[in-house]
């Protein structure tokens, strides 16, 4: 942990009760992780504006974190402050736009969608990432992508200032945005929809989960899918012909029921995900020739054992 006790005062003095040496693993969809040196979930954007700006005035590093599913906090933990957005989750339909906080689920934006009789997300019907982390990777599913339906966001630069970006201006691509250059803190998002039939809208996100259902490994904590895709192949069958699905490091398994996922099945640590992830890399390369390059973000600092 850093040792800076004034930073401790500096949080309580402005109003906020951090959390400290909090384990990530209560947080985390693998249910690994190491410790943040300070925990907040800011519940308005002025919070966060105010602790952004706190961090960067005292030097503390600053990581922040959403709905943390397609996330790998390294067992070492993260030293600095962690921000978790979760709490910040407003969603309201204005005409055919739905503007959404941060930390809203993006199940829960879909859903509104659907109430509304909007159009647009049903792809997003079972993806159990936040706004903020949606809009970061250009999450997508099912042949559907945010970068179809984003249509601006507020966001915060590192020094804590406020900015408006349009859809068109957010460096979209596969698994990428502008988010992702400049380290932005997404405030709000706001999708445009189309006016749509309410049963077909139902219909195709009940036919998407179902499929999410049949394929996916969803009784085992996991980070979704581990890999993104690479040009010309499946990730899934790859791994598969290399030999690999089913196959364990510690409590860390290449999930059986689809083998571009891995799932912790008995305590794994991050460190059996990192491991594993690596092998994956190495044999896929050696086998194939193709890289396979993570889609889950990874952050945090390694063990102190495996420092030295």
């Amino acid at each position: 942990m850093l040792v800076d006790v004034d930073f401790s005062d500096v949080l309580t003095d402005a109003g906020f009760a951090p959390l400290r040496d909090e384990p990530l693993s209560k947080y985390t969809f693998t249910k690994t992780g190491g410790r943040a040196d300070w925990l907040i979930f800011p519940r308005t954007h002025q919070e966060t504006m105010q602790l952004v700006q706190l961090a960067q005035h005292h030097g503390i590093p600053l990581t922040i974190v959403g709905n943390a599913s397609n996330l790998i906090v390294r067992d070492g933990g993260i030293r600095g402050l962690v921000l978790i957005l979760t709490k910040m989750d407003q969603i309201r339909v204005e005409g055919t736009d739905i503007v959404a906080e941060a930390g809203a689920r993006i199940i829960d934006v879909a859903e509104t969608a659907y109430r509304a009789g909007l159009s647009g997300l049903e792809f997003a019907a079972g993806i159990p990432g936040s706004v903020g982390g949606a809009i970061f990777m250009n999450a997508g599913a099912y042949g559907g992508q945010i970068d179809e339906v984003a249509a601006a966001i507020t966001y915060l630069d590192r020094a804590g200032h406020q900015h408006r970006a349009a859809g068109a201006d957010l460096h979209f691509s596969y698994r990428h945005s502008l988010i992702q250059e400049n380290e932005g803190i997404v405030l709000t998002a706001r999708f445009h929809l189309v006016r749509g039939i309410k049963a077909d809208i139902r219909a195709k996100m009940d036919h998407f989960n179902a499929l999410r259902a049949a394929k996916q490994p969803l009784e085992y904590p996991s980070c979704g899918s581990v890999f993104k895709r690479p040009v010309g192949h499946y990730t899934g069958p790859l791994i598969i012909k290399a030999g690999l699905q089913g196959k364990q490091i510690g409590g860390a398994q290449v999930s059986k029921k689809h083998a571009g996922f891995i799932v912790n099945i008995d305590h794994a640590t991050a460190s059996d995900y990192l491991a594993l992830i690596q092998l994956i890399q190495q044999t896929v390369w050696a086998d194939f020739g193709v890289r396979l390059e993570p889609e889950v973000r990874i952050i945090g600092e390694a063990p102190e054992e495996d420092q030295d």
